[in-house]
């Protein structure tokens, strides 16, 4: 009897034991794998954080990269003109005496712009289609149109202006309008071109549309204009 009770206290001892031993064991094992999961949260986001930083100097650098326009010279290569533009250019002309400012409106089963007699002209002689030159020298030939399309186009208009010095094409500015899905029933667009050239003593000059028929005589008949300011 004595024997059995010292083995039954001695397997008493042992499972607690055991059981001391698992207690313990199992916490130690819940912080390593805390740690484990931890370490890999911020191994994680360190990187996404370097992918973003990288991602952003990228940028950066793209953004800030040389434009070809610019290379070899101090100021960027700037093409087409801006109101600014016209507007600075318009202001620096020096009065010299000759000026014309002309309302044009389309003529019959003709691509000439006609002048109208209403307006001014100075040091020059204005007839039906052109501007004849009396003095010689540099002049700002400018020219702003009105159109009106009454009817929305399912596909592209293209408008062409052309300047004419002599009967010969000097300068020409082509614009088109892109048609659309939300496009309104009336449509309105506005051309400004500007020429700056040196004329001689009977140039004519005139002005020329592909689409003639589209220039809104009707609601803006006064601001469809050609004009001619000497400036040396």
């Amino acid at each position: 009897c004595q024997a059995q009770e010292q083995t039954l206290s001695q397997v008493k001892d042992s499972h607690e034991s055991a059981m001391n031993v698992n207690e313990d064991t199992v916490p130690r094992r819940l912080g390593a794998t805390n740690k484990v999961c931890l370490y890999f949260i911020i191994a994680t986001l360190g990187v996404l954080l370097v992918f973003a930083l990288a991602t952003i100097m990228v940028l950066v650098v793209q953004r800030t990269a040389a434009d070809p326009a610019m290379e070899g010279i101090k100021k960027p290569i700037r093409t087409g003109n801006t109101f600014e533009d016209y507007l600075s250019i318009l202001q620096h002309v020096p009065d010299k005496g000759a000026a014309a400012y002309m309302r044009v409106s389309s003529a019959v089963n003709s691509s000439k712009l006609s002048l109208v007699e209403k307006g001014i002209c100075e040091a020059m002689q204005c007839k039906s289609h052109e501007l004849v030159i009396r003095e010689q020298g540099l002049y700002l030939i400018f020219c702003h149109l009105n159109f009106h399309f009454p009817n929305c186009s399912k596909s592209p208009i293209d408008l062409k202006i052309e300047l004419l010095v002599n009967g010969r094409v000097d300068r020409q500015t082509l614009s088109t309008l892109c048609a659309s899905e939300t496009c309104q029933d009336k449509t309105f667009k506005t051309l400004l071109q500007l020429h700056l050239t040196h004329l001689n003593v009977q140039d004519r000059v005139s002005v020329t549309l592909n689409h003639p028929e589209f220039l809104n005589d009707v609601s803006l008949p006064n601001e469809n204009v050609l004009g001619l300011l000497r400036y040396s």
